[in-house]
Parts: structure tokens; C-alpha cells; sequence
């Protein structure tokens, strides 16, 4: 049988290294000997003896979740073997997080991640009860995260000199050094007059990065 189906880009190949890998730009593959972390239903197909557990996020995890539906429902993935990764065809990218970096990410856009790495729901500070970011996921220690952006993601630098302010739809992490806080940038006049479509958004602080998604997040995709 012959197809260009059946290039080597799409062949997949046995793993030389153990953990985390791209096997194309939309989907991650996991050489996993031990245990490693996924969000729910993300795997699309694996080899090997593996097992796959709900894992909890806790009592405060949990609350918080339910309280804003952000979050992020997690799987243990234990055995050994391969394991595919992907969600809705999204981009897929591969961040490697040394000992003492700490790294803000929306939980929607969390794909895997090693067992090294700590991982919490925290509450992000100064942004009160308005729009998609008042609870996201912080991940601390050393390790690999995969993460996933629809469409090509945009890394913005921000300095002391140069805040920098984001749509709470579209972000999709942050340098967890930075500080953060509300930002209305619509007077009370336009909101009165219908408004623009963008009155408050979520200021960034410090020294760092934010990287945020090319569209606004919709409530499918949000819910999803």
C-alpha cells in the first residue's frame, strides 16, 4: 500500500529517550516509565502497560473550580509504555522548567506535564471577579510542560518600564514573578454608549514575558 500517509513525519517511531516529545506540531508523545500527568481524555492512543487514573486537585482545588469553572481536571498516566497527547487539533508547544522557575498557565491550555513538576490552582491577584483569569494554574520545580494554543501564540515581553495588557479571553500564561491587577481602559461614557468590546483587561507588571492566543477564547471552547 503507498501514500504519502505513510512519510516518515507521520510514521510513528519506538522512543529513544524516556518523557515528553513533539510528534508533529499538534500532538505530544510520552515515552512514560513510572507516572506522569495529563488533563482528562487528552490521550488518543498509547502502547505499552499503562494505566489511567482520575487524580484529584484537592479540596481548595476543587472549590475554586467550581466557583469559576476554570481549572483543570487531571489524569495520572502510570506504567510503562508510549502515549499519544493532542486536544482539538491545537498547536503544541514544549517548555522545559528548571529548578526555581515558576510559570503561570490558564488551565485550558495545559496539555501534560512531568510528575517533577508541583502544580497548583491559585488565584491571581488584584483581578477580583471580572473575566477568565481569577483562578489559574501555577507549576513550580523542575520539568517538562506541554502546552496548547489555538492558532500561533504571541510571547510579549514586559518590563518595569513597559507593562503590558491583555485580554482575559486570550491569555494564555505568564511569568509568575509578574504582578498582576485590572486595567479598565474604557470610559464610562462609551460603556454607557454600548462600549467597545475591550473594557477591562488584565495588567502585567515587572520583569517576564505573557504569551497570548491570536483570537479570543469562546464559551464552547472555554467549556470544553
Amino acid at each position: 500500500m503507498k501514500s504519502d500517509l505513510f512519510s516518515s513525519e507521520n510514521m510513528a517511531q519506538q522512543a529513544t529517550t524516556p518523557g515528553m516529545s513533539l510528534q508533529n506540531a499538534k500532538s505530544v508523545k510520552y515515552a512514560v516509565n513510572g507516572e506522569m500527568h495529563a488533563r482528562q481524555g487528552s490521550m488518543i492512543a498509547f502502547r505499552g502497560n499503562l494505566q489511567f487514573e482520575r487524580k484529584g486537585q484537592g479540596i481548595g482545588g476543587m472549590l475554586k473550580r467550581a466557583v469559576t469553572g476554570e481549572g483543570l481536571p487531571l489524569m495520572a498516566v502510570k506504567g510503562q509504555g508510549e502515549a499519544w497527547f493532542a486536544h482539538e487539533a491545537a498547536n503544541c508547544f514544549i517548555v522545559d522548567i528548571d529548578q526555581g522557575d515558576a510559570l503561570t498557565v490558564n488551565g485550558r491550555n495545559v496539555l501534560c506535564f512531568d510528575s517533577t513538576l508541583s502544580y497548583e490552582i491559585k488565584t491571581v491577584k488584584g483581578a477580583g471577579m471580572t473575566g477568565g483569569g481569577l483562578f489559574n494554574s501555577l507549576f513550580s520545580g523542575y520539568g517538562k510542560l506541554a502546552i496548547i494554543c489555538e492558532g500561533n501564540p504571541i510571547v510579549i515581553p514586559v518590563s518595569p518600564q513597559a507593562p503590558v495588557y491583555v485580554d482575559t479571553d486570550a491569555v494564555v500564561g505568564w511569568s509568575a514573578q509578574l504582578s498582576t491587577s485590572l486595567h479598565r481602559s474604557q470610559s464610562v461614557g462609551s460603556m454607557i454608549r454600548g462600549g467597545s468590546g475591550e473594557a477591562v483587561q488584565l495588567m502585567l507588571q515587572g520583569e517576564g514575558f505573557v504569551i497570548v492566543r491570536p483570537s479570543e477564547v469562546t464559551s464552547q471552547a472555554a467549556g470544553s
